[in-house]
């Protein structure tokens, strides 16, 4: 099992609406998506330098699913709004 785990820090302008937008699209891959195998969208409440604001944690059965996830239509649509939104993004992946 593969893990994939990114955090987002959005821009101020417009931030709830989009943190909520981005979290509405990102849910919906899950149904768009045969290899995704599990996503959980989590909204930041801690207040600290430190913190990003979206937390994006998923599942996939193999390194080749997460790979044509990266590379499928539906989910490089919300990248582009991701990128057009955010400041800063981390990510790790791992095996379970």
């Amino acid at each position: 099992m593969i893990v994939h785990i990114v955090m987002f820090k959005f821009k101020d302008e417009n931030k709830n609406s989009n943190i909520a937008e981005v979290t509405k699209r990102l849910n919906a891959l899950e149904a768009l998506i045969p290899v995704l195998k599990k996503m959980e969208v989590g909204i930041n409440f801690t207040e600290s330098q430190r913190a990003f604001d979206l937390s994006l944690y998923s599942t996939f059965e193999t390194k080749e699913d997460l790979d044509a996830y990266a590379i499928h239509p539906e989910h490089l649509k919300v990248v582009e709004l991701i990128k057009a939104v955010t400041l800063e993004s981390k990510i790790v992946d791992y095996i379970l």
